[in-house]
């Protein structure tokens, strides 16, 4: 464990951008300071490193003779096999397929699933929309409540089983809520859905930078049968996933997408799908993004989970306590510093009497810190939270239909990874007390077609263009 926790403190001079500088409304060049892991992490060295190393042999996999084909089919082979073994899949049962990122993971598998007709999935109210949506246009969907503190209801959880049971096809449920960070008991309620006969899908892509995951064998009773992770969120470039399922399922169904690489034979009036994974992964894949995913696991692996916990929920501890000793600052979900263990570090909160996208604006033009605001594509979950009366929610609907977001209640999230440190969480609270003091310099007008603030008479990202996408080219 030392030797995880030295490891991950060297880890931060190996994030690419650690130490960009940014333009401040002030003219002043600041540190940019990232807190918005939660949508995207940035990149380790490492694993761009042997991304750039992998490039040399680049070449398009499976089929090919040359020598370099057969080294990117022998990596993205080990790719997948590197995915499997990270959730502890079962490899007799389970089959591993490239995605673009969790929802497309998500979606594939809502069009493949052999869903009974009258039949529900349940899911719950804390879910990423590309975990409840997916679902809607196939099945019927009942969602889950939830507590005061905006964690899963597990009363309504048994009482929903009880009284569709026999009628649910699936359980689908996120590892870890991207909006307050709440861990959800994943264990147990896929051995409470197996008890009704359902099958259980966890969608990942909060969970899996963050803490160990295991699918567990077939016939074990808290088996997971489907699985979605995003290597975006892992700090891999190029945004590949992974849907991890059960083979019989995709076995059983025609594939989702047709095309090039995923049959054997074509004739003008049928066509021979080829075995799995490959009958699932139509079209050139993503051959480097896959790569890069398997990087970064092999990274995290290496940096050991006992020291990511750890330092994570330190960093967890410090962030409820600096939010805390902020004026005005409303904290939604857990917001004990002294009991971190069912959370991740994804923290969503207010400042009292300040739209959170004024906040946002301020901290990034004049702080050059990177948090998010709004709904964070989990607004059912957001509005329970927010406690918004109905009657508000659908007078903000015809608003938004009209084009104007000016009035979407939503909350700022600052999200730590591996990387960060308690400088970063000092900059953000030392910038939100002064926010809350009214010690800003900018003036900012809202644009009411997009909700955010911006500076009055001022271009910020204009200014500092030193990034453009043409080439160098030779000479």
């Amino acid at each position: 464990m030392a030797g995880g926790g030295e490891l991950l403190r060297r880890l931060r001079a190996e994030l690419v951008g650690i130490d960009t500088r940014v333009l401040t409304l002030s003219g002043e060049m600041r540190r940019y300071v990232n807190l918005d892991n939660a949508a995207s992490t940035p990149v380790l060295r490492p694993v761009m490193a042997k991304v750039d190393e992998f490039l040399e042999y680049y070449a398009n996999v499976h089929r090919g003779q040359g020598y370099k084909s057969v080294v990117s089919s022998r990596a993205y082979d080990e790719a997948r096999e590197i995915v499997a073994r990270f959730v502890k899949a079962d490899p007799c049962r389970q089959t591993v397929i490239f995605t673009r990122n969790t929802t497309e993971s998500t979606n594939k598998l809502a069009r493949i699933f052999p869903f009974r007709p009258g039949n529900v999935v349940l899911t719950t109210m804390m879910e990423h929309h590309s975990n409840d949506l997916p679902w809607r246009r196939r099945s019927r969907v009942i969602h889950i409540g939830l507590r005061d503190d905006g964690s899963l209801d597990l009363d309504d959880y048994r009482r929903k089983l009880a009284e569709h049971r026999g009628h649910i096809d699936l359980v689908a449920v996120t590892g870890a809520s991207n909006v307050s960070g709440w861990l959800n008991p994943t264990g147990l309620l896929a051995r409470l859905a197996h008890e009704t006969g359902a099958r259980f899908a966890l969608d990942a892509a909060q969970l899996a930078a963050h803490r160990p995951i295991d699918m567990r064998p077939f016939d074990h009773p808290e088996h997971i049968n489907f699985l979605s992770i995003s290597g975006h969120k892992m700090y891999a470039p190029y945004g590949t996933g992974a849907l991890v399922a059960d083979r019989d399922v995709l076995e059983n169904s025609e594939p989702d997408l047709v095309g090039g690489g995923m049959v054997d034979m074509v004739a003008l009036d049928d066509a021979w799908w080829r075995e799995l994974p490959e009958r699932e992964e139509a079209g050139t894949p993503d051959i480097v993004g896959a790569v890069a995913l398997a990087a970064a696991i092999r990274l995290l692996e290496a940096v050991g989970w006992d020291a990511i916990i750890e330092h994570e929920e330190r960093l967890s501890r410090y962030m409820l306590e600096k939010l805390r000793s902020t004026p005005g600052t409303i904290i939604y979900g857990q917001s004990d510093p002294s009991d971190v263990r069912g959370r991740l570090g994804a923290f969503s909160f207010n400042l009292q009497g300040m739209q959170h996208s004024l906040v946002g604006a301020i901290l990034s033009y004049e702080g050059g810190i990177a948090v998010r605001c709004g709904c964070f594509c989990a607004h059912p979950y957001m509005l329970c939270l927010l406690k918004v009366p109905p009657d508000q929610a659908e007078q903000v609907r015809k608003e938004i239909r009209a084009h104007d977001r000016s009035n979407i209640p939503g909350a700022v999230r600052a999200s730590v990874g591996i990387y960060n440190d308690e400088s970063d969480i000092d900059a953000l609270c030392d910038c939100l007390k002064r926010i809350a003091a009214g010690d800003y310099i900018g003036k900012y007008a809202m644009h009411k077609e997009t909700g955010n603030y911006l500076p009055i008479g001022a271009d910020v990202f204009n200014v500092d263009r030193r990034f453009t996408i043409d080439p160098r080219l030779p000479g």
